[in-house]
């Protein structure tokens, strides 16, 4: 090929390129919109919230951030919003492990914070981030693990190394407390049986899928 040609196929492909790359930044553009919900006056607030205390500086959203804590992008999909009230309040209230420390959060702040947080999680990500590797693995599971995995337990629970870290170990919950009665009543009501309990109640698990729950943690020993 000739001189001539080859500036003439760079010029051409130059060109050809860069009308895809402004073609698809216009796209993007155009979706942006429709791909956030509506900011309100809480969130705006909230994100406000966000940057006074530096959560940055820990934790990441959206792809930006530190990695020295969990990512929070979909945390509102994955936790009860007043588990995470609670836990922004005072998180060694909630969880003694916790490395975050009190940053003197008011109840209403924190609010603030969650609702900012739910906004981000239900921007429109193209499913990033992506699933744990083992996500598939749990939620192949039947009988009253299903019900455990149907329920999204494994987001603060952990059994044998599988989940989160939010709540107690449920490896051997079963050797702790054997009594079925009291798991039932503990997922009903947390705080009846659990004093100051961050859990929050689940009323809406049938009567059956409580009772293959209860006798699938009471077998965990």
């Amino acid at each position: 090929m000739s001189k001539k040609g080859a500036r003439n196929l760079f010029i051409i492909g130059s060109l050809f390129f860069a009308v895809i790359f402004i073609g698809l930044t216009v796209d993007t553009m155009r979706q942006l919109d429709s791909r956030a919900p509506e900011i309100t006056d809480e969130v705006n607030e909230g994100k406000m919230l966000w940057h006074k205390y530096d959560c940055i500086g820990c934790h990441t959203i959206l792809g930006n951030g530190s990695y020295f804590a969990p990512d929070l992008t979909k945390t509102t999909t994955n936790k009860p919003t007043s588990y995470l009230v609670k836990f922004l309040a005072n998180p060694r209230e909630v969880n003694k492990r916790a490395a975050m420390p009190d940053l003197g959060i008011t109840d209403e702040e924190a609010g603030k914070i969650v609702a900012f947080l739910d906004w981000v999680s239900k921007v429109d990500t193209n499913g990033w981030p992506p699933e744990p590797v083992l996500a598939e693995m749990i939620k192949a599971r039947t009988g009253g693990s299903s019900i455990y995995a149907k329920y999204g337990c494994s987001a603060c629970h952990t059994i044998r190394g599988v989940g989160g870290t939010s709540g107690p170990d449920l490896s051997k919950v079963g050797s702790r407390q054997s009594d079925p009665e009291w798991h039932k009543k503990h997922i009903n009501d947390p705080q009846s049986v659990v004093a100051g309990s961050a859990m929050p109640p689940y009323p809406q698990i049938s009567g059956e899928e409580l009772n293959s729950l209860a006798d699938y943690l009471i077998s965990l020993k």
